[in-house]
């Protein structure tokens, strides 16, 4: 019986700091059902970023919120534009239904926005853009991104260019694709621009270049922090996948 009653003193210690600090109350439910596993969730989402307020800790607390509640930013994100339809909280609502796959969604949210004083924003354009081409819309997704290139040096940044490549590739300008592919694909964080750039060019016919960046990114990939290399193993797999492996 004792060994029961200790086994809640995790959940009650946690459970305080929720209720402390004001965080979200789906926390005690889950220490309830949960007594050891919830508290140790809770430990890595939310006391260990507080305790280091490090880059990487706070990546390793959003990455275990986000498979708990991966819905929760898209539900506030909402409310906040039903209580105030501001271009800001409308893209906030773009943005989190992007995360969650809602391309539909995601564009309508970005087509609005993109009018009036915002039609020449460098983030809706390209927010916009990003959500047209995952719904293989690559000529509407092409003019986006060539307004945004009249704006200078915002148009000119390595996730530009990787919207460029892809909404070249998907209108079957593999010369303007790959220009575009291979300056994304050492700058723009993550592995997303490699991942990407392996697919293209063992789809059309660049074998032994392929093989090369699929070297580069596994060596890339053991540099991940552990908690956030299933998201950047995504891209690795999809590379993988063009050469048949």
């Amino acid at each position: 019986m004792m060994l029961v009653i200790l086994s809640y003193v995790p959940s009650l210690l946690c459970g305080i700091h929720v209720v402390r600090t004001g965080r979200e109350m789906y926390w005690l439910w889950i220490f309830v059902i949960a007594p050891m596993l919830g508290p140790a969730f809770y430990l890595f989402a939310v006391l260990v970023p507080e305790w280091m307020g490090g880059r990487t800790a706070r990546g390793i607390g959003r990455a275990t919120q986000q498979a708990l509640d991966p819905e929760r930013d898209y539900r506030n994100a909402m409310r906040a534009l039903e209580d105030t339809p501001t271009v800001g909280n409308r893209m906030k609502v773009a943005q989190a239904a992007a995360a969650l796959g809602r391309w539909d969604d995601s564009e309508a949210q970005w087509a609005q926005c993109v009018t009036g004083h915002w039609a020449e924003d460098a983030t809706i354009l390209l927010g916009h853009a990003n959500a047209l081409l995952e719904l293989g819309r690559c000529q509407e997704a092409l003019q986006r991104l060539e307004q945004l290139k009249t704006l200078g040096r915002e148009g000119e940044t390595p996730v530009v260019a990787l919207a460029f490549a892809r909404a070249f590739e998907g209108l079957g300008r593999n010369n303007e694709a790959d220009e575009a592919y291979r300056f994304a694909a050492d700058r723009v964080p993550g592995l997303e621009a490699g991942g990407r750039y392996v697919a293209f060019m063992a789809k059309v016919g660049r074998r032994e270049d392929a093989e090369i960046g699929m070297a580069e990114l596994d060596r890339r990939l053991t540099k991940i922090a552990p908690p956030l290399r299933a998201e950047a193993r995504v891209w690795r797999d999809i590379a993988a996948k063009a050469l048949g492996r």
